[in-house]
């Protein structure tokens, strides 16, 4: 009673509707920056089972945003880290932590044990293989995405209601949108988002009206600006899960590891980040010309070459060559891992 007391003594919540807190079963599927504040306001509301899937483990670049964890869990996985600094937070719950992937083998097994799905993904094959499984399970899913400095909240799949696919029917172009290691985020946002994913996750609990299914909220972090709009139920089935198939590209990309862009004599490396990201990269004939200069710039380039793409991790690299492709630029590689791989790689020869 004194733990939930600031929920008991509200009226629409009273005792029983902390129970049906405490009886209620979370999975939340990832514990990044949206998974993180997520799991924080469910723990300490008193979810009373919640389970935890993430096979990542946490690096210093995550401490910005991802709240759960510190220095001394830097190295370890994530589901693990989250559910010993949960535990502290309210043990008087269950937490069941799942160190591994999401896969289309393990999806339905584990939705089937739980009331509600919360999607903290970064990447498209997560958020259609957790859509179609939680539609085979009839599971509701809060989703949230986020944006350098937007993000986004919506409920799916919630009482026979819009889903992901109704949304966005199929996946985007392979590596078209990039994720927040190649673009940045504002630290605080994924906590409003996964704020307000905790919220509607306690909206549908406590069978409150105005859940947002059929809607897509929107937030900006810089101008405080927000919407919503609509979504409309599509007629889509699905019928069975099977591997997510992004659409490929018109042309063919090849991709090269460092150690063999090294052996290149006549090459030349470019690197399409913004001039202010790091690390920066030590290259032999090495030129930047960021993503959205490229077009103009394109004259910078030797087409006599063999031109070696690179980016943060390797996603805008390939917009790159695509657009060079189409100026006859034809010996082209994509740095495969991108600027990390490459100076883990010049680390370990060192």
């Amino acid at each position: 009673m004194s733990r939930y007391n600031r929920h008991i003594i509200l009226e629409d919540i009273g005792v029983a509707g902390q129970k049906k807190i405490t009886s209620a079963k979370v999975l939340v599927i990832g514990a990044g920056g949206l998974g993180c504040p997520v799991l924080q306001y469910l723990v300490a509301a008193g979810v009373g089972t919640i389970g935890i899937v993430d096979y990542d483990n946490v690096e210093e670049s995550n401490l910005q945003r991802q709240v759960l964890f510190g220095t001394s869990t830097l190295g370890k996985n994530k589901a693990l880290s989250a559910k010993e600094r949960l535990t502290d937070l309210n043990p008087t719950i269950k937490i069941n932590a799942y160190p591994e992937r999401l896969t289309i083998k393990n999806a339905k097994e584990y939705f089937s044990e739980y009331d509600i799905i919360v999607d903290g993904t970064d990447n498209f094959e997560s958020r259609y293989l957790i859509n179609d499984a939680s539609v085979l399970t009839n599971k509701p899913v809060v989703y949230g995405a986020i944006y350098k400095f937007e993000g986004q909240v919506a409920v799916f799949n919630y009482k026979e209601g819009p889903t992901y696919r109704c949304l966005f029917p199929s996946p985007p172009k392979e590596s078209s949108i990039p994720n927040c290691s190649e673009v940045g985020v504002l630290g605080v946002l994924p906590g409003i988002i996964g704020t307000m994913q905790a919220n509607e996750v306690l909206k549908i609990i406590l069978d409150f009206k105005d859940v947002l299914s059929g809607k897509l909220f929107c937030f900006n972090a810089k101008t405080s600006q927000t919407s919503t709009f609509s979504i409309s139920k599509s007629n889509y089935k699905v019928e069975e899960l099977k591997p997510i198939e992004s659409k490929n590209c018109n042309t063919e990309i090849k991709e090269i590891y460092i150690e063999d862009a090294l052996q290149i004599n006549n090459s030349q490396f470019l690197d399409v980040r913004e001039l202010n990201e790091i690390p920066k990269a030590d290259l032999p004939n090495y030129i930047q010309i960021p993503l959205r200069e490229l077009s103009q710039s394109i004259h910078k380039l030797d087409k006599s070459k063999t031109i070696i793409v690179l980016c943060q991790t390797g996603i805008r690299s390939k917009t790159a060559i695509e657009q060079l492709q189409k100026q006859n630029f034809n010996n082209c590689f994509n740095l495969k891992g991108g600027i990390i791989a490459s100076q883990n790689y010049l680390k370990e020869k060192i």
